[in-house]
């Protein structure tokens, strides 16, 4: 099969496109032929050395999600046959012409979606719901502030918080971001280049702070993030782009009673990872077959234009999903 492979750590140039052999499924997978893949910040992270593939999946091939047409089945699969459309979470691999995932991960694809937008579903559906909802416990009529509104998973969690019934913040850093954000759902667009998103907060909550923060930046929004929460709030960390390390004073955690999670889905055991995506079945899906939200797609690629693909996520100048499409 063809694979875009990491040949060395580095910039994007050393991602290559090589033939490899083909994937075996196991007795509980399903092989896929793999009509598009997406990318995310953990692959530039992994291809530059600093995020290694969890047991289990390759090394050198990047990608967390694909969508494709089931090939072949394994002797214990029942709920799954050879041409069902299917799509799903991966620990890796997705940028090939063939994976193979668990049948349980592999979830059917709604009619009105195409395999490109499929693609974009699976990395961020999961993380903002598994988020805000798992570890933070959103409900209907509270306040949610979401940092990087216009990511991928930014654009899941607004669409998702403000189903739920909750009043939405969020931050990005262009005016065509926020507007963006805002036909998703966003109540209030904060342009974190030109605002203090804490007094933001403060200024439209009347002093009382959001109860939910979900969180990509880390080290350089600490205090603000803490300063924007209200009483018994709850922060969710789900990545680190603005730093890792803090010199921190723990007493607001304490005055205000804050409880604070941090959370990854790729180094997660089988049985958690089919538990959510269980979750999304039941939960997500529906909302995505009736149109009531969507997958947010920026830009697509060719497989063999990877490269590029990465060149554009870290110039941060997407909105939504950058999805490569697999001939």
């Amino acid at each position: 099969m063809r694979a875009v492979v990491i040949t060395e750590p580095g910039g994007p140039d050393v991602l290559k496109i090589q033939e490899v052999p083909d994937p075996v499924p196991g007795p509980d997978d399903v092989l896929v032929d793999v009509k598009a893949s997406a990318l995310n910040r953990a692959d530039t992270l992994q291809r530059q050395g600093g995020y290694p593939a969890p047991p289990g999946s390759p090394d050198d091939i990047l990608g967390l999600e694909f969508s494709g047409v089931v090939l072949e089945t394994g002797e214990n699969v029942t709920d799954l046959q050879e041409g069902d459309r299917v799509f799903g979470l991966l620990g890796g691999g997705g940028y090939a012409s063939r994976v193979v995932t668990h049948s349980r991960m592999a979830m059917r694809i709604p009619d009105k979606l195409d395999f490109v937008q499929a693609a974009a579903v699976p990395e961020v559906f999961f993380t903002a719901y598994d988020a805000l909802f798992n570890h933070c416990e959103l409900a209907m009529g509270e306040s949610v502030l979401i940092h990087a509104a216009g990511s991928g998973v930014g654009t899941a969690a607004v669409q998702l918080a403000h189903n739920t019934g909750a009043f939405v913040f969020g931050t990005a850093g262009s005016e065509d971001k926020l507007q963006g954000a805002a036909e998703l759902g966003m109540d209030v667009g904060i342009n974190y280049r030109e605002q203090d998103f804490a007094e933001v907060v403060r200024q439209h909550t009347g002093n009382a702070g959001v109860n939910v923060l979900l969180d990509v930046i880390g080290a350089d929004y600490w205090e603000r993030n803490l300063a924007s929460m209200a009483l018994r709030g709850r922060l969710v960390l789900v990545g680190t782009m603005g730093g890792g390390g803090i010199e921190a004073d723990l007493r607001p955690l304490m005055f205000k009673r804050l409880r604070i999670t941090g959370t990854v889905l790729r180094s997660r055991p089988i049985e958690e990872k089919i538990a959510v995506a269980n979750q999304i079945k039941r939960h997500v899906l529906p909302l995505i077959a009736s149109g009531v939200i969507k997958p947010v797609v920026d830009t697509v690629y060719p497989l063999a234009e990877a490269a590029d693909a990465h060149r554009h996520m870290e110039s941060n100048a997407n909105f939504g999903k950058i999805v490569l499409s697999v001939d």
